[in-house]
């Protein structure tokens, strides 16, 4: 099944991205492509469209109106068996409804209705979606009811018809954005479906964007851009995603568009002397083999193509100069295949007859991305030296890649009408885990401002790891996620009563990032003697390394709710607090020491060094207020200080005071690089002791090619201490590089040294 491609399609903004030849989805009423030169009838349109009617009466049939022929023809690609009965009746409906309305475009307003619709025919939305979209604005913007859609065409319809209109009476704005999106979730936790036809509407309206102001357009392209572009990724559906970002990237860097265009339509005007010769010789290969595949080359669209070109100039080439794009990065192949095993097949001949390129073969088949796709990914090189990315997938799984969560079918109704086709097995996962953890924590988030910052940060990560406990549950956490993460994910209080981690059996500190397939256990404290006795709690530098939603919110709410519980942060001369089993102690001053970090405008304010990058003078710094009024101090660039910037903490530019150490001295995390051999963990621990530093723990991870990395915590008594223990680290037979660990990461040239 293939969607309409063709010439660009209207209502996009001047010199808007043609589609590169990527299945696409036309916009109602346009035609996709010149007609047939061969085999051209000689009957008008007009003439076959009254063939046309004439043949379906003949099969017996029901009749459609005219307009929503090629919504129906669409339509009966994935579902030929509906019953479009209802489909006409909401036609009927919907154009009665908005008879006399226009849009800022100057069309009947009823087109837009229609190519909402369209664009999810094409999707292969069920019947049910289609006359939900055919009705989603007459409850808003005409006299009609929800009452009277639910009358006529049943509850399930006017459920979506509910859930979209819930969105659109809130205006794109500040505060309300947030609000906006949050009944979405809301409304999409219980059918997908709402959230479906959500980004349908946004589609053909920013394929008109053209008619709005030039304001108008720049605020909805940013609301797209940030928003539902993430939006279409996690759900899957790919060829709206693509569109919209190409839509969105003409609208806010024109410029720049026009020159990538330049360069793809350069490109299109050369005959292919790569792609399609490749893609000829693997169907050959595969032919003998005795493997049915179809091998098509599939071109990148603008967006992708503007991304690879910065990446390329980014790079410098062998002349030292950089680089341009190459006749490979235009586009890549697709190989489809019947079943699972043949992938693998298809890989194997691949990797037989061409050289692969290291590092670039995925495994999504064994492992699918968050939003259901799969599909293996590898990359050759040909003789010539050049290198073509492959992928390779069953057909089913390449109607999920493109389509994403309408590929898996309408959430079946008992009862329910429209004649949509039963779910296939396995389609459970039309609510992603993603979606889920959404809807759990924005029902505890009553603050517009807080919900949208965690939503729009859980929205940027593009990228999963998939973590696995001992026990056996599989952990699904963003990139970059911490142990903090994974305790929280396993319930808030086992977040709460954290103590500590082991990763793949070894014990780590809770700041330490999980990996993809790393294996975690969460170590907690034990319950106290009473029914209703509360947990330590949580340390407030925790927030320092939380990546997720949820256990961002759970920490600020235990942090505001038991401020007791911030020992770090007691006022300065006040009485030490009692620390919570399994909190270490941080190097603050406020209890009667002075401070190593003096903050201008409040003297004896608290202040607290970051243990994500361990700042030590004379490192350049920053801190944050945080609550009780302490600090947190952080080496300039330290992500984990971006991200409270971000938030909108204020920065302020603390200055070391000569001198003062914290009691428990800086503490430093260092890195040592060396060629593996015996008793170099021995060797090491003994000239760091011989600098009279005290080690906090010690990490060995697995050689890799004869080399291995430790890791060392250390608490240093004077700052002037750091050079010499890295130089005497460097000493040791087998180091060939000592550095800080943690952002930012230390320039090569200085290596070895202090910073």
């Amino acid at each position: 099944m293939t969607i309409d491609a063709g010439r660009p399609l209207t209502g996009q903004p001047a010199g808007g991205p043609p589609q590169l030849g990527r299945p696409v989805i036309a916009d109602h009423g346009e035609p996709t492509g010149p007609p047939a030169r061969s085999g051209r009838s000689p009957f008008g349109r007009a003439a076959l469209g009254r063939a046309g009617r004439a043949a379906l009466l003949a099969t017996g049939r029901t009749p459609v109106p005219d307009a929503i022929e090629p919504i129906v023809e669409a339509h009966r690609r994935h579902h030929p068996h509906a019953d479009l009965t209802l489909l006409s009746r909401a036609y009927r409906t919907a154009e009665a409804s908005h008879r006399g309305q226009l849009r800022k475009s100057g069309e009947p307003f009823i087109t837009h209705p229609l190519a909402v619709t369209m664009i999810l025919a094409q999707l292969g939305s069920g019947t049910t979606t289609l006359v939900a979209s055919l009705l989603h604005d007459t409850v808003e913007d005409t006299e009609m009811t929800l009452a009277q859609v639910s009358a006529e065409f049943g509850p399930e319809v006017a459920y979506l018809v509910d859930g979209v209109t819930k969105l659109e009476k809130v205006d794109f704005g500040a505060a309300a954005e947030a609000e906006t999106f949050r009944k979405m979730l809301v409304a999409t936790g219980d059918d997908v479906r709402v959230m479906v036809i959500k980004l349908a509407d946004r589609l053909h309206n920013m394929r008109t964007i053209r008619h709005m102001k030039p304001a108008s357009r720049v605020r909805i392209a940013k609301v797209t851009r940030d928003v539902l572009i993430p939006l279409a990724e996690r759900l899957g559906i790919q060829v709206l995603k693509a569109e919209l970002e190409d839509i969105v990237f003409a609208t806010l860097h024109p410029e720049e568009h026009a020159r990538t265009r330049a360069l793809v339509t350069a490109h299109e005007a050369q005959p292919d002397t790569l792609l399609q010769p490749f893609a000829r010789a693997l169907t050959r290969q595969l032919a003998e083999a005795g493997v049915t595949a179809g091998v098509t080359v599939r071109a990148r669209h603008c967006v992708s193509v503007h991304r690879i070109l910065l990446k390329r100039t980014a790079a410098a080439g062998p002349d030292g100069l950089p680089q341009g794009l190459r006749p490979a990065d235009f586009g890549r192949l697709l190989v489809t295949v019947e079943e699972n095993a043949d992938c693998y097949a298809v890989l194997g001949e691949l990797h037989t007859c061409w050289t692969p390129l290291p590092g670039e073969f995925k495994d999504f088949i064994a492992a699918p991305k968050f939003n259901l796709y799969q599909s293996l990914h590898t990359a050759v090189t040909l003789a010539d030296g050049e290198v073509v990315e492959v992928l390779v997938r069953t057909r089913q799984m390449n109607r999920v890649a493109e389509f994403g969560v309408v590929a898996l079918g309408d959430r079946p109704v008992p009862g329910g009408q429209g004649g949509e086709s039963e779910r296939p097995e396995g389609a459970e996962g039309a609510r992603p885990g993603w979606l889920s953890r959404l809807l759990e924590w924005q029902q505890e988030t009553p603050d517009p401002d807080t919900f949208w910052s965690a939503l729009t940060a859980d929205l940027s990560d593009d990228r999963e790891i998939t973590a696995v406990t001992e026990d056996g549950l599989t952990l699904q956490l963003p990139a970059g996620a911490s142990c903090v993460d994974a305790a929280y994910l396993l319930g808030e209080g086992t977040g709460h009563r954290c103590l500590g981690a082991r990763v793949n059996g070894r014990l780590v500190a809770l700041s330490t990032v999980l990996g993809d397939g790393d294996v975690v256990a969460v170590l907690t404290e034990q319950a106290g003697p009473g029914p209703g006795a509360e947990p330590s709690g949580p340390a407030p530098e925790w927030l320092e390394y939380t990546r997720t939603p949820a256990a961002r919110l759970a920490i600020e709410r235990w942090l505001a709710e038991h401020p007791e519980g911030a020992p770090d942060l007691a006022p300065a001369g006040g009485p030490p607090a009692e620390r919570p089993p399994g909190v270490p102690p941080a190097p603050a001053a406020g209890r009667g020491e002075p401070s190593p970090v003096a903050v201008p405008g409040r003297p004896g304010a608290p202040v607290r060094l970051a243990r994500c990058c361990t700042p030590v003078p004379p490192d350049a710094v920053v801190g944050y207020e945080t609550r009780g009024g302490a600090f947190a101090v952080h080496r300039v660039g330290c992500p984990a200080g971006e991200r409270l910037r971000e938030a909108g903490r204020s920065p302020v530019v603390p200055g070391w005071v000569a001198g003062v150490c914290p009691p428990c001295g800086f503490r430093v995390t260092l890195e040592a690089q060396a060629l593996n051999r015996p008793r170099l963990l021995a060797d090491l621990t003994a000239v760091m002791s011989a600098e009279g530093i005290g080690i906090v723990s010690a990490a060995v991870e697995p050689p890799q090619d004869l080399r291995v990395r430790h890791t060392y915590t250390i608490e240093l008594p004077t700052p002037g201490t750091l050079p010499l223990v890295m130089r005497a680290m460097l000493r040791v037979s087998g180091v060939y590089d000592v550095y800080r660990a943690g952002p930012p990461r230390p320039d090569p040239a200085r290596r070895g040294r202090h910073g």
